[in-house]
């Protein structure tokens, strides 16, 4: 037990303490406040074990959220894990700019990839001005602009001024590639969980 455990566990002694004697000095029937007396002794039995086990609650709904929403991100020993969604892909709830933009993790992409429409909804810097980057598809090469992510953030992992290239012709799909998993200390894929270890340096 560390010392603010302590601490909270030795003021909550002193609350009941404080709630016993008040009920003792109104002076009620003995039943009447003996009834009082263990409801509070519940209820403060019960906050004591949820502030006890609020470590592992924290991990299971952790778990519980991410099994309901692919994308979202459960933190265990140190690691982020994102499960597989329904059409085999993993997919990431990610931040750019402070605008919620959800992103398919594809390691064969080069480069993160957005739509035209969210980056500029996300107010991604576009270098329209620059050469074009030509991308080889599914749906055969792609012209692309190169732009730049003011704040790129997955989960508690965050990058600062971060490359991606953007093109009306990705349609609605939005790809997190190599230049943000490389930045990582290490990632990799077990069973059906995409596992990502952060750290590393930020990608410019």
């Amino acid at each position: 037990m560390t010392g603010d455990d302590t601490a909270s566990l030795i003021y909550g002694l002193l609350v009941a303490l404080l709630v016993a004697s008040s009920l003792f000095a109104r002076r009620l029937p003995r039943g009447q406040t003996m009834k009082m007396l263990l409801t509070w002794v519940a209820i403060f039995g019960t906050i004591f074990v949820l502030f006890s086990f609020r470590h592992e609650g924290k991990a299971i709904w952790n778990r519980i959220t991410a099994e309901l929403s692919p994308g979202g991100i459960e933190e265990r020993n140190g690691e982020l894990r994102v499960r597989t969604g329904e059409d085999g892909h993993f997919w990431l709830d990610t931040v750019v700019n402070g605008k919620s933009v959800r992103m398919m993790v594809d390691s064969g992409a080069t480069t993160t990839a957005m739509s035209e429409a969210s980056a500029r909804d996300a107010g991604v810097e576009i270098d329209a001005d620059g050469f074009p980057v030509a991308i080889d598809t599914a749906n055969g090469t792609v012209q692309a602009q190169r732009g730049r992510i003011a704040k790129f953030r997955v989960g508690p992992i965050e990058r600062k001024d971060f490359a991606v290239i953007v093109s009306d012709r990705f349609g609605d799909t939005n790809v997190v590639g190599m230049n943000f998993l490389s930045t990582l200390s290490s990632w990799r894929v077990e069973k059906n969980e995409l596992i990502l270890n952060p750290g590393g340096s930020p990608s410019k």
